[in-house]
């Protein structure tokens, strides 16, 4: 899939696609390396790449609902149906979900906070490498961002967090505009 937008057009528009509205095809094995490789392409204060990249699709994607809804079940005790199935599908609503997990830690010229920035920076890059190839991405975390049982599930190690899990693949549902601020009440001249 190609789609030319141009960039400047692209960012008048961007939104994000609902997960619910997520459906195949995703990006095949080389489309998803093109993204990753231009996701990656962000700014990064002393060439340190403070993240990594975890992709889940496929059956993984079905174990982790269990997973997930496993977790759940414990701490929430009884479930509706309905909540179980949000657990269960909570990494299949779209086909493909790219894990981006910050590594930041302490570095003796680096601040900390601009290696979490870094990582967020791979979060959007990957939303617009998305859209840049026709696909629509959203970027979430949710509960099992903070979990730390599902973290163990998810493969995110002590000492790293998620910055989002980028949920990937097509759509054809019309996007209307959410209300978004007006620059007169979010902008100071100094």
């Amino acid at each position: 899939m190609t789609n030319d937008v141009r960039l400047i057009d692209y960012l008048r528009e961007r939104h994000s696609t609902p997960v619910a509205q997520i459906k195949g095809p995703a990006p095949d094995a080389a489309e998803l390396d093109d993204i990753l490789t231009s996701a990656v392409r962000v700014p990064d204060h002393g060439k340190i790449a403070p993240w990594r990249l975890v992709v889940y699709r496929g059956d993984v994607c079905v174990s982790l609902g269990e997973t997930f809804l496993e977790i759940a079940s414990a701490q929430n005790g009884e479930m509706t149906d309905a909540a179980k199935e949000a657990e269960r599908m909570r990494f299949t609503r779209a086909p493909l979900v790219v894990g981006v997990i910050s590594t930041a830690a302490p570095h003796a010229k680096i601040p900390e906070w601009e290696q979490v920035l870094s990582a967020g920076a791979v979060c959007l890059n990957m939303l617009m490498a998305c859209e840049a190839r026709g696909y629509v991405a959203n970027w979430r975390t949710e509960w099992v961002a903070y979990d730390a049982k599902a973290l163990t599930a998810l493969g995110v190690k002590e000492g790293e967090k998620v910055a989002g899990f980028i949920h990937i693949g097509s759509s054809d549902f019309p996007m209307p505009d959410r209300p978004r601020p007006q620059l007169a009440d979010i902008v100071t001249y100094a």
